[in-house]
């Protein structure tokens, strides 16, 4: 199955919750291929993959413009992290010129090619992770087109849930244009919820005001969040002393991307 996680607002998590869907995937033996579509490429750094002009090697900006069938597959690199996550997951880099496809929206069948690329290349993953930018633009259309399913992660602000109701809307507007047309919203992801009024407030009746399934455990504001990503590492093994705590929870949410996965 391939996920596009999504919102139309940045600041909500998106690469967090695909870096750690993709950790807590691979501790329950799964295999993953993480897309890099933005061209912050943070993904790409979490998953200890970052771009080295002393070694430079191809990327999805690369990869994008050729859009041939299964070009991806050149590449794909396993992450950085140690064992056992560098054989269960694998990345497609991204860097900043990334941002150069954008250019190339109007070129005819541009939006299939990042599903082209893919074609056949990630048959041998469980789970296919794309993470997107903060933007309903052509990077994130390719994502799209190129998807099953889509993971929208929302802060419990207004911003965040407004950003979310776009994506949704997006989705369902557009799947057909996309040449997706099953393409839906898998569920909503709370992440980096806190106990302040404002939270509470956008917490409730959440699931009604998206129109969708907003999963739990819903993914609080720690510290450990930002140690796992400053250092490149998973959160069981960041050395952060509520690590394994936080990726318990991630546990329990990638659990239900393999039910839903199985349905």
């Amino acid at each position: 199955m391939r996920i596009t996680i999504a919102n139309h607002k940045g600041g909500a998590g998106k690469t967090t919750a695909t870096v750690n869907l993709a950790a807590a995937l691979a501790e329950l033996d799964k295999r993953v291929l993480v897309v890099d579509m933005d061209p912050q490429a943070n993904a790409s750094r979490r998953l200890a993959r970052p771009f080295d002009r002393d070694a430079p090697q191809l990327t999805a900006s690369e990869v994008v413009r050729s859009g041939e069938e299964g070009v991806a597959a050149q590449a794909i690199a396993p992450s950085g992290w140690p064992s056992p996550y560098t054989e269960l997951v694998s990345v497609l880099p991204a860097r900043f010129d990334l941002d150069n496809r954008v250019s190339e929206a109007g070129t005819v069948g541009a939006v299939g090619r990042l599903r082209r690329a893919l074609q056949g290349v990630d048959d041998e993953y469980d789970y296919t992770l794309i993470d997107a930018q903060p933007s309903l633009g052509h990077l994130t259309q390719m994502a799209f087109a190129a998807s099953q399913r889509v993971l929208v992660v929302v802060e419990p602000e207004y911003d965040s849930v407004e950003g979310a109701l776009r994506v949704r809307d997006f989705v369902k507007g557009y799947a057909q244009d996309l040449g997706q047309p099953d393409l839906r919203v898998l569920a909503y992801l709370v992440n980096r919820a806190r106990r302040v009024g404002e939270h509470a407030f956008q917490l409730e009746g959440l699931a009604d005001r998206l129109e969708g399934d907003v999963w739990t455990p819903h993914i609080p504001e720690w510290t450990a969040a930002k140690d796992a990503a400053s250092s490149a590492l998973p959160l069981q093994i960041c050395g952060s002393a509520r690590g394994p705590e936080m990726a318990t929870l991630w546990t329990e949410l990638a659990k239900q991307i393999i039910v839903e996965g199985a349905a």
